[in-house]
């Protein structure tokens, strides 16, 4: 008898071994070599890549679809399940587009679902690998059913945990809904596609011949809609891009204890001063230089050498740059004006991009610190009919709505609406701080020069050279720090070689406090 049973069980082991083998192979040999032709890793192969080594433990592996049209597909088309990324529990689906093109059906998105609520329960972030080809045909409405179940539980874990979507492949209609409900968006340049309609569809609507990387490729989907937030050049560097960025981020949104479990302490020293800070600006406010080089120089300095912040949609909204950084360990979000693009004015792309960041960082506890170099709102009939009145408010709600610790270091110009728009005191800054060189008024000094003094110009003999005098006797009045300073607007005017110092300073003040906003289901932000 004992016999008899221990051949049962192998044989049952057998079995067991011998459907998770076929599984493995997924779509099949031709299947797979299709897919390394393409250049592309199979749904398992990015998973190991992704994932710290042998951590991956695998859901549903044995799902199929209740269509007996759509034939036997391996795990119905998606990997699931969960591991670790530096030893941080996260969650994970992977499309496989060697089985059924990686079709999504009623099973498929509800694989996906289980994920997304297991990740909500327990408090990890969730990262999902987009390569399909849309809604299995077969499985009719059930499969548009579960795109919006998808949708629903994208927008319920939305400042829960984070959400990452990296799209390797092709994404197509109804599809680009789940990873544009998530936070951040991967492409991989060459071989990811995102867009509602595809190139057939827009020739046979509107004419027009284009190509599927013309429409909706990782560089055009990021410069052009702003929709991506890194074009990457190949897998690996993605897979490398998705782990950077989450050794920032919380896994939810359950405190500044989540926070301190991603604080990294390096060798670079709180109390460090930068003599030659200053250096990397001109006084001459028209003059641009590149915000990324105090950036490097302000924050936490790697031990690697390598680049110490992670920069997000570089190609988007140039005028502005927004990344993560740390300082003193403490990861901080980043937003700065970019003075080499469009001076640094904000404009409708920017506002979006800014804005955006901002309510990251503020439902996940991670400080911002905004850089402050700003001459105003970006003029003209394009911006104004465009709704720059609309998109800048996105930018004052989203400051105002924050509660986390708001640090703002204003470097040169600070002119009009656009000085409340980068985070003033009246926007609820915590600490406000100024380097000399600041320009803080109702608008730049050549503007305001000739409104002021315009008779003593009209009567001068020598109009230019008045107009000049009067220029710099308003800089010396009106548009200095000190004036706001002693309004209580700025809270200190420093010595650019002490700004991250200063900034680690009011940083730990600031990681504690508590403020509270009116009791209210949600504000209605600007659209």
């Amino acid at each position: 008898m004992a016999d008899e049973e221990r051949q049962l069980k192998n044989e049952l082991l057998a079995e067991l071994n011998t459907r998770r083998q076929k599984i493995a192979q997924m779509g099949g040999t031709e299947a797979v070599k299709r897919q390394k032709e393409r250049g592309k890793l199979t749904a398992r192969e990015r998973i190991d890549q992704l994932l710290d080594k042998g951590t991956f433990c695998e859901m549903g592996m044995f799902a199929q679809s209740r269509t007996a049209a759509a034939g036997s597909i391996p795990s119905d088309g998606v990997v699931t399940g969960y591991g670790e990324i530096n030893g941080r529990k996260v969650y994970i689906f992977s499309q496989d587009f060697t089985s059924s093109g990686g079709t999504l059906s009623e099973i498929h998105a509800k694989k996906i679902c289980n994920i997304l609520d297991a990740a909500m329960k327990m408090g990890c972030p969730v990262i999902g690998i987009n390569d399909s080809g849309g809604a299995r045909i077969q499985d009719g409405v059930d499969a548009l059913a579960g795109y919006g179940q998808i949708f629903f539980r994208n927008t319920q874990a939305s400042g829960v945990v984070p959400q990452i979507c990296a799209i390797i492949g092709p994404c197509a209609g109804g599809a680009v809904y789940s990873p544009a409900l998530m936070d951040f968006i991967f492409m991989v340049k060459g071989i990811s596609y995102a867009f509602i309609t595809g190139p057939r569809v827009v020739k046979a609507i509107m004419g027009q011949d284009i190509t599927e990387e013309e429409l909706g490729g990782a560089i055009v989907a990021q410069k052009k809609a702003g929709v991506v937030c890194r074009s990457e050049n190949s897998e690996t560097e993605c897979f490398a891009s998705i782990r950077e960025l989450l050794s920032f981020v919380p896994s939810n949104n359950r405190g500044v204890e989540e926070l301190r479990k991603v604080r990294v302490k390096g060798g670079d020293s709180p109390d460090r001063t930068d003599p030659g800070l200053f250096d990397v600006i001109s006084v001459n406010p028209k003059k641009p230089y590149d915000m990324r080089k105090i950036i490097e120089r302000v924050f936490d300095q790697r031990a690697d050498g390598k680049k110490n912040f992670f920069e997000l949609f570089p190609l988007f909204g140039t005028n502005i740059i927004i990344c993560f950084a740390r300082l003193d360990g403490w990861p901080v979000g980043i937003i700065a004006q970019q003075p080499m693009s469009k001076a640094g004015a904000l404009d409708i792309d920017a506002c979006d991009k800014a804005s955006r960041f901002i309510r990251f960082c503020d439902a996940f506890n991670i400080p911002i610190v905004t850089f402050v170099d700003v001459p105003g709102y970006m003029p003209g009939t394009e911006q104004e009919w465009g709704g720059i009145i609309r998109h800048g408010a996105k930018m004052l709600f989203a400051y105002s709505e924050a509660t986390v610790p708001k640090l703002t270091m204003t470097i040169r110009k600070a002119y009009g609406g656009s000085y409340l728009g980068m985070c003033s005191k009246d926007l609820g800054a915590d600490a406000v701080l100024c380097w000399p060189s600041t320009e803080l008024a109702v608008m730049g000094a050549e503007g305001a020069a000739v409104i002021i003094f315009r008779k003593e110009i009209e009567a001068a003999a020598d109009k230019e050279k008045v107009t000049q005098e009067k220029v710099q006797e308003y800089r010396q009045r009106f548009a200095n720090p000190y004036l706001a300073a002693e309004h209580l607007h700025v809270d200190d005017v420093i010595d650019p070689a002490e700004t991250r110092p200063r900034l680690i300073r009011a940083l730990e003040i600031a990681l504690e406090k508590r403020e509270s906003r009116p009791q209210k289901k949600h504000g209605i932000i600007p659209t």
